[in-house]
């Protein structure tokens, strides 16, 4: 089987800027390696969202990718979206380095992330354990503060 790569261009409000590249490995997980720059320093919710569409910014992106019903969790546990990927660290200089594997965003087959989006969240995702009124469905990670599509990468 051959390896598939794909990539997102994070954009966002108002310096969000980032290139995520995914690659999917043999065994079936996906892994994202990339660097997302000005965000605010500490936590922000991480996840894959339905649609690849950006023509409303990053609020025309959907809910989160959940091809399984279930309700919103950490990246750890059996109930969750299966693009819930919990949060990202931010430095002190605003710039998040993302290194995740996960087996639940494939890049083929029916339930692939090819032509959805990536989206970084304001505020952490409580990761449905906030007690909140969005936990179990958003982790109450706040508004939409940078976002992609996710595309197929040129083997060039």
């Amino acid at each position: 089987m051959s390896t598939v790569k794909a990539v997102a261009v994070i954009t966002g409000d108002p310096t969000v800027r980032g290139n995520l590249q995914f690659v999917q490995d043999s065994q079936g997980a996906t892994h994202i390696r990339g660097k997302i720059s000005g965000l605010s320093p500490g936590l922000h919710g991480f996840h894959i969202h339905s649609l690849g569409d950006t023509t409303n910014g990053c609020n025309s992106t959907g809910p989160h990718f959940n091809p399984f019903k279930k309700d919103h969790g950490a990246p750890s546990d059996k109930e969750r979206h299966a693009g819930d990927l919990g949060n990202i660290v931010a430095g002190p200089d605003g710039v998040a380095e993302i290194f995740i594997k996960d087996m639940l965003i494939p890049l083929r087959g029916q339930h692939s992330i090819l032509g959805r989006a990536v989206v970084v969240h304001a505020d952490p995702d409580d990761l449905g354990r906030g007690g909140h009124d969005l936990s179990k469905t958003t982790g109450n990670a706040g508004a939409r503060v940078g976002c992609g599509v996710i595309g197929l990468q040129s083997s060039v």
